[in-house]
C-alpha cells in the first residue's frame, strides 16, 4: 500500500511538473507572439525616409527662408540703413513672421514638410518659443505660458550662453598667454 501512495504520489508530482512546464512554455510563446506584434507595430507606425528628397525639401524651404530674408535686409538697405541696422530689422522681422505663422498654425505644416530647412534658421527658434506659449495658454499666464514658454528654447539659450561663455573664457586665456 505504502508503494502505492508513494507511486501515486510520484504521479501527481509528475503531472504537476509537466503541467508547470506546459504553462511555462505557453507564456513563452505568448511573450514571442507579443513582442513580434510590437515589432510590427513599430515598423509600421516608424516614418519612412527618402534621404534625397527630404533634402531637397529642407534646401527649398530654407532657401526660401534666406530669400525672403534677403528681401528684408535689401531693403533695409533701400531706406538708407546702416547694415548693423539692416541685420537688426530682418531679425526682427522674421521672427515677428515665424511667431505670426505659428499663431496660426501654418509654420509647423512648412516645419513638417521642410524639415530642418525651416527648424535651423532664427524663423525655427522662434517657432520653438511661440508653440509652447500657444499651446499652454489655457493655463494661465503663469502656471501655461510662464512655465512652458521655454521648454523646447531653453536648452538651446542654455548651452548656447555656456558655449560663449567657454570660448570667451578661452579667448581670454589665449590673449593672456600670448597665443592669440
Amino acid at each position: 500500500m505504502e508503494k502505492n501512495v508513494t507511486s501515486e504520489a510520484i504521479q501527481n508530482e509528475t503531472a504537476r511538473n509537466e503541467a508547470a512546464r506546459n504553462e511555462i512554455a505557453r507564456n513563452e510563446m505568448e511573450k514571442k507572439k507579443k513582442e513580434q506584434r510590437y515589432e510590427s507595430y513599430v515598423k509600421q507606425k516608424t516614418p519612412v525616409h527618402k534621404l534625397l528628397p527630404d533634402m531637397a525639401k529642407a534646401f527649398i524651404v530654407g532657401g526660401i527662408i534666406c530669400t525672403v530674408g534677403q528681401c528684408i535686409y535689401n531693403f533695409c538697405q533701400l531706406q538708407g540703413l546702416s547694415k548693423d541696422e539692416c541685420s537688426g530689422w530682418t531679425s526682427m522681422l522674421l521672427v515677428l513672421i515665424s511667431v505670426i505663422l505659428t499663431g496660426i498654425n501654418v509654420y509647423p505644416s512648412i516645419a513638417k514638410w521642410g524639415g530642418a530647412g525651416a527648424l535651423v534658421p532664427i524663423t525655427g527658434f522662434a517657432n520653438s518659443v511661440a508653440s509652447p506659449a500657444i499651446e499652454y495658454k489655457k493655463e494661465g499666464q503663469v502656471f501655461g505660458i510662464g512655465c512652458k514658454i521655454f521648454t523646447i528654447a531653453g536648452p538651446v539659450i542654455l548651452y548656447g550662453i555656456f558655449t560663449s561663455w567657454v570660448l570667451g573664457l578661452l579667448y581670454w586665456l589665449g590673449k593672456t598667454l600670448g597665443i592669440v
